[in-house]
């Protein structure tokens, strides 16, 4: 069985990806991994814990529905989201990771989504980016 990694944030942009990659693990009859992570530090309290734990018991609840295998890490160590979402692929040998985007202002642009532009350049695997609708 392969494995699909998505990276999820709870926003439009981590729910389309959330979406299409329940989509693409039952096209692929794959396991999938939910990624969150946090770089931590002073913003991420017990109320942030709390309201991010929450989150995930929603996405826990979509993934039990949909009746894919899966796994949901919650990360809080002080990596990049990119760093922690390649390593994961790569220790699961994943066949896809998926990413939501969202679109930016023209100043946004230059120093776009590096978290995004890191995944999309370093991947060991293929990577579908989606957008929020």
């Amino acid at each position: 069985m392969g494995t699909v990694v998505v990276g999820y944030v709870p926003k439009p942009e981590g729910e389309a990806a959330l979406h299409k990659a329940v989509e693409e693990a039952k096209l692929r009859d794959a396991k999938l991994v939910v990624v969150n992570s946090h770089r931590g530090g002073q913003e991420f309290d017990a109320d942030t814990a709390t309201r991010a734990e929450r989150d995930l018991d929603k996405v826990r609840a979509v993934l039990d529905d949909s009746g894919v295998p899966y796994d949901v890490r919650q990360l809080v160590r002080g990596f990049e989201p990119a760093e922690d979402l390649i390593s994961i692929a790569e220790a699961n040998e994943a066949e896809l990771i998926v990413i939501g985007l969202r679109r930016r202002s023209p100043v946004g642009k230059l120093i776009l989504g590096s978290n995004a532009q890191r995944v999309l350049l370093d991947a060991h695997c293929p990577v579908l980016a989606v957008k929020a609708d």
